[in-house]
């Protein structure tokens, strides 16, 4: 437990009906009431419980704000401390007031994601449910949400603290071999640290098989929409967001750089790219749009790309859409409310019929048909199951990776007869890497590290 008290604004400054100063520590009950008036005192307050009242200035009495203090006492809190909050009106000023005079009086500025920091140095949490907060607070998707909630709620904290489990029984039984090498039981020790090992490692690798669709769930696909100028890239990107986010024009060329949007497409979140029409240009400003789309083309998780319906197939079209076979590509075929002069079958020799779509991005039309296809292409209609643990989480996946190396080099040990207290130092290691996921063998630095990412006040 922590000694001194912080205290930080939870709510984002601007203009609200409300915002919430949030205040934990050993002395937050007595740092608030030393500024607040109201029937009932802070310290005498029963836990979870709201009180009226007004915040003063305590040493020029000035009256600063009306106010509702909710008193929270530990350990039922969000971070297993006593923890008061403040509800005032919303603004700039009235926030930064409140805040001040909280400050004067005891407490101190909190770090970004102190909060939860605290709420994992004091057991609350562990360390993935800690990371999973960040990832609820930034999902962009009903699923990314969902799966985010989950492990707030402690389902890979579970799932790795029981592959844990079942490597301490495998070590325990190694010591025993080791401590009494008389009773000569190296055969029965081999077999059964096979049987757990095999075990842990196919736990590892059913959720190492979650870790890309759980990456694109928590980050989202990068999409590139290209083709050539005025085959309808912005007009699509339009559509997808229901909105006119880009500029329109019968002007080829009126995308001169790369428009970023955010859609949610089947729970699904889309990093959508509107880039510049790919083609030979001597104009200064557009050869440097169109270097930016080749960019976002070469790192984009999915490519959408448009073609003009109503025209055939240009060399240039032909020669990108060859590049592209093996990419993660949906050819959208443009303008269907125009007589159709591109010859589909040419397009599905290259792709299968499912990844070539016909859409009028002016009208709406196909729309829906686009985003199913889409849909299929990464997630095969395989996400509703409520039972898997999606990974997402970048350095969960290093570690996991880690684990099955390490189990992987004790089954070679125990085939290859290596002694036994070789084949318990690469299942310590396994161990080890596993608790580093939860935080049970973290240093300081990776902490502070993972906690500045928080907002202020969380």
């Amino acid at each position: 437990m922590t000694e001194d008290t912080i205290a930080a604004i939870a709510t984002p400054l601007g203009e609200s009906s409300i915002a919430v100063i949030r205040v934990s520590g050993p002395e937050s009950v007595r740092v608030v009431e030393s500024v607040f008036r109201s029937k009932t005192k802070l310290s005498k307050a029963a836990s979870h419980t709201v009180h009226y009242g007004h915040i003063y200035h305590r040493e020029s009495g000035e009256h600063i704000e009306e106010a509702l203090v909710t008193v929270m006492k530990a350990p039922r809190t969000y971070t297993a401390e006593d923890v008061v909050e403040v509800s005032c009106h919303g603004g700039i000023v009235s926030v930064k007031k409140v805040l001040d005079v909280l400050l004067e009086n005891g407490a101190r500025l909190a770090e970004p994601g102190e909060f939860t920091k605290r709420a994992f140095l004091n057991g609350r949490i562990d360390l993935s449910q800690a990371e999973a907060v960040i990832d609820l607070i930034r999902s962009k998707s009903d699923r990314a949400f969902a799966v985010a909630m989950k492990q707030v709620d402690g389902v890979l904290s579970r799932k790795v603290r029981s592959l844990r489990q079942i490597l301490v029984e495998t070590m325990a039984h190694i010591e025993v071999n080791i401590d009494y090498p008389e009773h000569d039981v190296e055969e029965l020790t081999s077999a059964f640290i096979r049987e757990k090992c095999e075990s842990a490692l196919e736990s590892i690798n059913d959720m190492l098989e979650t870790a890309e669709r759980g990456k694109l769930l928590r980050e989202g696909i990068e999409t590139a929409i290209i083709g050539k100028p005025n085959v309808g890239k912005s007009s699509l990107l339009n559509a997808l967001a229901q909105e006119n986010r880009a500029i329109v024009t019968e002007i080829p060329g009126t995308t001169r750089d790369v428009i970023e949007e955010y859609v949610t497409i089947g729970g699904i979140p889309l990093k959508l790219l509107d880039t510049a029409g790919i083609r030979e240009t001597t104009d200064v400003v557009e050869r440097m749009g169109v270097e930016r789309s080749r960019t976002a083309l070469a790192s984009a998780d999915l490519i959408l790309f448009v073609v003009n319906g109503n025209e055939p197939l240009s060399e240039d079209e032909v020669e990108l859409m060859n590049s592209l076979k093996d990419r993660q590509t949906v050819v959208v075929v443009n303008k269907m409310d125009l007589p159709l002069h591109v010859q589909l079958q040419d397009i599905m020799q290259q792709f299968p019929a499912e990844r070539v779509v016909r859409i009028s991005a002016r009208e709406g039309e196909g729309i829906e048909r686009l985003e199913k296809s889409i849909t299929s292409l990464f997630f095969s209609g395989s996400l509703e199951a409520g039972d898997i643990t999606y990974i997402s989480n970048a350095r969960h996946i290093h570690l996991l990776k880690k684990a099955k190396h390490s189990l992987e080099e004790a089954l070679q040990g125990v085939e290859g007869k290596v002694p036994i207290d070789m084949i318990q130092f690469d299942v310590r290691n396994a161990w080890e890497q596993l608790g580093e996921i939860i935080g049970d063998a973290v240093g300081d630095s990776l902490i502070d590290q993972i906690f500045s990412q928080f907002c202020l006040g969380k």
